[in-house]
C-alpha cells in the first residue's frame, strides 16, 4: 500500500496542496512506497506563523520544564527505537543494524538537550565598577529552520530541532523528500512528549520550499547538511537574507596508516569505515594513505572488503544496503569508470553487482582502487558510494601534506602505536575531527561536530555547546541599584563611575 506523507503545520497533519507530487521509493527495488505533495507558499507561511506564535509562549516556559519535555521525548524515542529503525531501513535501504545506529546517535543528542539548563547559563561579575554589577542571559532567537539530507533521516533532524526547541525557539524542519517518513515519525513522538501545538512544523518539497524558508522574514537561523554546491547556496542565500547559517557540506576523509599500527585492526576498521552504509556517510573513509611498509597491506585490505556483501535491510548477513536512487548509482559507476580510465588499479570492482530477487535495486558492490593520485577524479570528488581509494607515501610528513592540501576538512584518522606520531598528526592536520585508532571520529554530543574548510560554512557547529550558542543570543546587563539617599553625580564620560 502506498502511503501519503503528511505535512505538520500548526499542530495539524495535512496532505499538502502543492501541485508537485514526489514519489518515495524503496532503494532495494525502486518500487514506490509513498508519495508526498510539495508544500505551497501559503503552507510555508502558515507553518512559520504557527511556529512563531507558539514560540512566543514557549520561550517563557521555565527551562527546567523545557528539559522535562526532552526527557519524555528521549524516553519515547528509546521505546520506539526499533520501530523508527524499521521505517528508516525501508525508505533508505540501510541494514537494520545500521538504521538502529542512526536512531541511537540522534537519541544521544536529545539526551544532551535534557541538560539544556546548564548550557544556557549566563555569566556574572559583581562590582565591575563601584556599586555596579554585570551579568548576561542566553535567550532564544525565534523560528529556526533545519534542512536535512537523505543519508541520516533520524540522526540529523535530531541534531537540530530538539536543541533549538530546548533553547526556547520554534522550528521548521524540511527533511529530504527521498526519505520523509522517518522524520514524520520523529515529529509525531515529539508531540506525544508534550510539545506545544505548532512549535515544530515539518514541510516537504523541493528547492522551492527551501527558498521560501531562506527568504522568509520570520526565520532567524538555518541549519543545513548536504552537498557542497547546495551548502554554498544555502549559506550565501541565507546570509544575504540576514539569517544566521550553519551549513555542513561534503568531505574527502583520509585514514593514515603507519607501519607500526596493528594490521588486523586497520583492516577491520577500514572495511566498516569505507563501505558501511554503502559509503553514504559524510564521515566515511574514502581515502586510505599507507605510509612506508604498510602499503604492503593493501592486497589484504582489498581481499577483506571484497568479502562484504550488500543486501536488503532485513538480511542479517548483508554488510550494507543499496544506494539511495538510480541517479546516485549512475554517478558512482561513472566515477569508478573514471578511476580505471585515469590509471588507478582497480583491485575490487563492484560495478556489476546485483542482489537475487532485487535485481532492479540501486546496488554497487564494494570497490577498491590502489595507485590513486590527487589528480584523479576519484580522489578529488566525494564519491558517496562503497569505494575506497588507496594511496602510498613515504613518511608521516608526506601524509600530512597530502591531507592538508585537500580542500575538505571534515574528518580524518591515524592508526599507529606511536604516541609521538599521533600527537604530531592531531596537532598539525588541518581537519576538524580527528580519530586516533578510531576510523570514524564523530564526536558525542557534549562536544560539537566540527568540520573545517569546504566541509563547513559558518561559525558555530552542530550540537554541543556551539549549537546552543547558534540557536541563542546573549543579552548583557549592566546594573546599579543606588543605596537609599545616595544620588549618583553627573558622568559625561563613557567610563563607569
Amino acid at each position: 500500500m502506498i502511503q501519503q506523507v503528511k505535512h505538520l503545520i500548526g499542530g495539524e497533519y495535512c496532505d499538502g496542496a502543492g501541485s508537485l507530487q514526489i514519489e518515495v521509493t524503496n532503494p532495494a527495488n525502486n518500487q514506490v512506497i509513498a508519495v508526498l505533495n510539495s508544500a505551497t507558499e501559503q503552507e510555508v507561511n502558515q507553518a512559520v506563523a504557527a511556529a512563531k506564535l507558539a514560540q512566543q509562549s514557549w520561550k517563557e516556559v521555565a527551562v527546567s520544564e523545557r528539559a522535562r519535555v526532552m526527557l519524555r521525548y528521549q524516553h519515547l524515542l528509546k521505546e520506539h527505537h526499533d520501530e523508527i529503525a524499521t521505517i528508516l531501513s525501508q525508505e533508505t535501504g540501510k541494514t537494520f543494524e545500521d538504521a538502529k545506529g542512526d536512531v541511537w546517535r540522534g537519541i544521544e543528542v536529545v539526551e544532551q538537550a535534557c541538560n539544556i539548563a546548564s548550557n544556557m547559563m549566563g555569566e556574572t561579575v559583581e562590582n565591575i565598577a563601584r556599586g555596579i554589577d554585570g551579568y548576561s542571559y542566553i535567550q532564544p532567537l525565534g523560528v529556526c529552520v533545519g534542512i536535512t539530507p537523505f543519508n541520516f533521516p533520524a540522526m540529523i533532524p535530531l541534531w537540530m530541532f530538539p536543541l533549538a526547541i530546548a533553547c526556547g525557539n520554534g522550528f521548521v524542519l524540511k527533511p529530504s523528500e527521498q526519505d520523509p517518513m522517518t522524520p514524520m515519525r520523529l515529529a509525531e513522538l515529539f508531540e506525544q512528549a508534550g510539545a506545544p501545538r505548532g512549535l515544530l512544523a515539518v514541510l516537504h518539497g523541493d528547492k522551492t520550499v527551501v527558498d521560501q524558508l531562506l527568504h522568509h522574514p520570520d526565520t532567524k537561523a538555518i541549519s543545513f547538511v548536504g552537498s557542497v554546491p547546495v551548502g554554498q547556496y544555502i549559506y550565501k542565500t541565507g546570509t544575504d537574507n540576514m539569517k544566521r547559517v550553519q551549513a555542513f557540506a561534503g568531505a574527502k576523509n583520509h585514514m593514515v596508516v603507519m607501519p607500526d599500527a596493528d594490521k588486523q585492526t586497520v583492516i577491520n576498521q577500514l572495511v566498516g569505515a569505507s563501505v558501511g552504509a554503502a559509503g553514504q556517510r559524510c564521515m566515511a573513509i574514502s581515502v586510505a594513505v599507507f605510509v612506508g611498509e604498510s602499503q604492503q597491506w593493501i592486497p589484504e585490505v582489498a581481499a577483506a572488503i571484497a568479502k562484504v556483501r550488500p543486501g536488503v535491510w532485513d538480511d542479517k548477513e548483508a554488510g550494507y544496503g543499496p544506494l539511495i536512487n538510480p541517479q546516485a548509482k549512475a554517478r558512482v559507476l561513472e566515477l569508478i569508470q573514471s578511476g580505471k580510465d585515469q590509471g588507478a588499479t582497480c583491485l575490487v570492482d563492484g560495478s556489476d553487482c546485483t542482489v537475487a530477487g532485487f535485481e532492479s535495486g540501486n546496488w554497487v558492490g564494494p570497490t577498491v582502487f590502489s595507485d590513486v593520485t590527487p589528480q584523479m577524479r576519484i580522489y578529488q570528488e566525494e564519491i558517496f558510494g562503497p569505494v575506497l581509494c588507496c594511496s602510498a607515501v613515504d613518511s608521516l610528513e608526506d601524509a600530512l601534506a597530502l591531507v592538508n592540501a585537500n580542500p575538505y576538512g571534515n574528518g580524518t584518522s591515524i592508526f599507529t602505536n606511536s604516541g609521538a606520531a599521533a600527537r604530531k598528526y592531531q596537532h598539525e592536520v588541518e581537519v576538524g575531527q580527528v580519530g586516533i585508532n578510531i576510523s570514524i571520529p564523530v564526536p558525542l554530543p557534549f562536544f560539537s561536530f566540527t568540520g573545517w574548510k569546504n566541509s563547513f560554512y559558518g561559525d558555530l557547529h552542530a550540537y554541543g555547546k556551539q549549537a546552543v550558542r547558534f540557536y541563542t543570543e546573549t543579552k548583557t546587563v549592566t546594573a546599579r541599584w543606588p543605596e537609599s539617599g545616595i544620588v549618583a553625580g553627573q558622568n559625561l564620560t563613557i567610563a563607569l563611575k
